[in-house]
């Protein structure tokens, strides 16, 4: 288990800050999707990652997972109350990447090209 960090933000990116992990919260906040409906939401995730980060943030209590005695097994997830609490944060991340996408977007290529990098 790894040790409790002082300061709660940093203890909270730690706990979220694979972009992974952010992306799965976004794709939930529309509510419960199965695993292969996330696989299709995440394009670029493997199988293997998913399952990885669908465990760590239900260990930290942010998602839950539900499993159906059918065959074969349907799982679904969702946000816990806890992960709801998440949502108008990333709402707001959303919100503020839109209005800078372009100031970001010309900041990067700047300073690709000052450094001698191509840009995109």
């Amino acid at each position: 288990m790894p040790a409790k960090l002082e300061c709660p933000i940093m203890s909270t990116m730690a706990m979220i800050s694979d972009k992974w992990k952010v992306l799965i919260i976004c794709k939930l906040r529309g509510g419960t999707l199965r695993f292969s409906e996330l696989m299709r939401a995440l394009q670029g995730i493997t199988q293997k990652v998913l399952t990885s980060q669908l465990r760590e943030l239900e260990d930290d209590g942010l998602v839950s997972r539900k499993i159906y005695a059918e065959v074969p097994p349907r799982v679904e997830y969702s946000l816990t109350p806890l992960g709801e609490t998440l949502v108008p944060v990333l709402n707001k991340l959303e919100e503020w990447a839109q209005v800078h996408n372009e100031e970001l977007t010309e900041a990067r290529e700047k300073a690709l090209l000052k450094n001698g990098r191509k840009t995109g």
